[in-house]
């Protein structure tokens, strides 16, 4: 007898537009898949983000009291577990505190299992990947229980947001105006004093690696102690570095470079994971319910359109997300490379994990700075716009995600001059220094270069927000709506555009509020901003 099953919502998967069916998949492929499940109290949570979100006083929770209050219930854990043995599909991983089960077993069970046909896709871009179309059903012992089923198709989900500058030579004159050390780029933004001790910060990569000559070398450079780096590996992912600056090794050795300058005393926690949708959910709802390392600060500079989520991996995620704000945990995700329509095919998009209301949307300007490599200051900052091939910042109007309560009363600028209010969410919330042509001077591979993109941003304010909390003594937390209730602590942009949008006084759908006065920012989250600069980690440093 045939058991009954039902349509997971929002699991439909459309077909993938240029990709070519290759054929099926091996029936014996061995293969793993992320299940997550409802939480009890969910409303609860819901209602504590919401006050988070309103910027109501809210004591944050720790893991431990989360994880005692908010965990899967043991009954829907045993249903899956059930279900996965009569499947025979093996229990990989249990964490009841993010909600999360891995099954492992063959492409064959998978497809009994979840009512689906598994293929193999080529795409010019992509690659060749894993997927389906359709619906996923579950037995109706799991209606209800069952939020999300992640990883049956493992196309490559996201992109890194970094632009490498071509023909780059690093220069070690005392006049370098064009390019910058995350030091130099933090006392340009008058970051408060402070190297992050006692705080972790959290880096989510979907691919690539560091290598630690590296760091050992760049940080030396620097004149500063190498910070400590943990590589945690998710799903199979680790740190594998390639030896190719261009790909995803870029983007791991910036973010962590960048963040770990702004703040030395910080340990970098590193989440290696697959990339996939179902790699990336797990990624951020590890590093969220890191009970080991337990991060105060998360960025995030991987992203796609978010017309390229089904709504199951969109609602898990944000969930994951929701779960940060209510620990007491600040999220920066970058918010894209490619201006106003995020490479969509669709049109004007904007870039998800930073259109989340749950996260701090980093967007990208052009620094132009005077002085000396001591002495520096912003001569002129606009918007984020070096063309087709250079790249533009994100930003935008969400989709998918109604208007927060720290955006009401908002207006977007378009190109030609034209307004409107907001209706939802707006992308992104503020901006810093983007541009390869005015970039950040890395290392990776052993070569000096030049780095830009959004990607940059978010380990940025990673590193700032850590300082703040370090001097607390207490995480700031979510701190969207304390932010915008003190717009002075930015430098508001209001020259460029992004594509579809332009800059204006106030906030727009390009730079946010603008860029960092960090000082300012520290005052109004509740930290120290009156002493003198930092003299110990080199702040207006050099190299």
């Amino acid at each position: 007898m045939t058991k009954a099953r039902e349509r997971l919502a929002g699991s439909d998967r459309e077909p993938v537009k240029d990709a070519r069916r290759v054929g099926p998949t091996d029936p014996g492929e061995t293969m793993r898949v992320v299940v997550t499940l409802r939480r009890p109290s969910q409303q609860a949570i819901d209602e504590a983000a919401q006050k988070i979100a309103r910027g109501e006083p809210a004591e944050p929770l720790t893991r431990e009291a989360f994880a005692a209050r908010f965990s899967a219930a043991p009954e829907d854990l045993a249903k899956v577990e059930a279900f996965a043995k009569e499947y025979d599909l093996s229990v990989q991983r249990t964490d009841a505190a993010a909600c999360t089960v891995m099954l492992a077993g063959t492409v064959e069970r998978f497809q009994r299992a979840f009512g689906v046909e598994l293929s193999h896709y080529e795409h010019p871009k992509l690659g060749r990947f894993r997927g389906r179309t359709g619906c996923i059903l579950i037995p109706q012992e799991l209606v209800g229980i069952v939020t999300s089923v992640l990883g049956l198709d493992d196309r490559p989900q996201a992109r890194p947001h970094f632009r490498i500058r071509s023909g780059y030579e690093p220069r070690r004159a005392a006049a370098r105006t064009e390019t910058f050390t995350p030091l130099q780029m933090a006392s340009l933004y008058d970051f408060p004093p402070g190297d992050g001790s006692g705080q972790c910060i959290g880096i989510v990569e979907l691919g690539g690696g560091y290598t630690e000559s590296d760091l050992r070398q760049y940080f030396s450079e620097l004149g500063m102690a190498e910070p400590r780096v943990v590589a945690v590996g998710v799903d199979g992912g680790s740190n594998a570095p390639s030896g190719n600056p261009s790909g995803a090794d870029g983007e791991v050795t910036l973010d962590i470079e960048i963040a770990g300058a702004v703040a030395p005393g910080a340990t970098i926690a590193v989440y290696f994971a697959p990339n996939s949708d179902a790699g990336f959910v797990d990624a951020v709802k590890q590093a969220v319910h890191d009970s080991t390392n337990k991060p105060s600060v998360i960025s995030i500079s991987w992203g796609a359109p978010e017309s390229s989520w089904t709504a199951q991996a969109l609602t898990a995620f944000n969930q994951a997300l929701q779960e940060a704000a209510t620990l007491g945990v600040t999220v920066c995700a970058a918010a894209g490379d490619s201006g106003s329509n995020d490479s969509s095919a669709g049109g004007d998009s904007v870039d998800f994990p930073a259109s989340s209301p749950y996260v701090l949307a980093c967007g990208g300007t052009r620094v132009t700075a005077s002085g000396s490599a001591s002495s520096l200051s912003i001569k002129s900052e606009v918007v984020w716009n070096d063309g087709a091939s250079g790249g533009a910042t994100g930003g935008g109007i969400s989709s998918e995600f109604g208007l927060p309560p720290w955006q009401e009363g908002l207006k977007a600028t378009y190109a030609d001059g034209t307004t409107a209010a907001l209706t939802k969410r707006g992308v992104p919330d503020v901006a810093a220094d983007a541009s390869p042509a005015s970039g950040y001077e890395v290392l990776v591979g052993g070569q000096l270069t030049a780095v830009g993109g959004t990607s940059a941003v978010a380990p940025l304010f990673a590193g700032l927000i850590a300082r703040i909390n370090a001097t607390q003594g207490k995480p700031v937390g979510f701190v969207n709506a304390k932010l915008y209730a003190a717009a002075r602590a930015f430098r508001d942009i209001t020259q460029g555009n992004n594509g579809s949008f332009a800059a204006a006084p106030g906030w727009d759908a390009c730079t946010g509020l603008g860029s960092p006065d960090g000082r300012k920012i520290a005052a109004a989250l509740g930290g120290s901003a009156t002493q003198g600069p930092s003299a110990s980690h080199g702040i207006a440093g050099g190299t």
